[in-house]
């Protein structure tokens, strides 16, 4: 199986949604909490090292970079990434519509 065949981790998936358009390290975290109201929270460690391996399989790039002191570096969803969250979609829906099939006989 590869890596884009391979379900996401919650965190690789809510990171990716917020690379849809250029964002830096403490705007993703911002953003995630944002979009799971408060229920998932990304530490600094567990943020960067996704970062790392997303960067890795090519799913994500580094948009800019700020030269100034603190490096700050803002980053952007690939083709190649946009490839594996739509994967990932589809395997949700898909999931959440079976469940919801059998809905009555739970």
């Amino acid at each position: 199986m590869s890596t884009t065949e391979t379900p996401l981790t919650e965190a690789f998936f809510y990171i990716l949604l917020a690379l849809r358009k250029p964002n830096h390290g403490y705007g993703i975290i911002q953003e995630v909490e944002s979009l799971t109201n408060g229920r998932v929270t990304l530490g600094a460690g567990t943020l960067y090292g996704a970062l790392q391996s997303l960067e890795k399989r090519c799913w994500i790039e580094i948009f800019s970079e700020d030269d100034s002191s603190r490096k700050k570096k803002e980053y952007i969803i690939t083709p190649l990434g946009k490839n594996a969250f739509e994967k990932e979609l589809a395997r949700l829906k898909e999931l959440v519509g079976n469940a919801a099939l059998m809905e009555d006989n739970l």
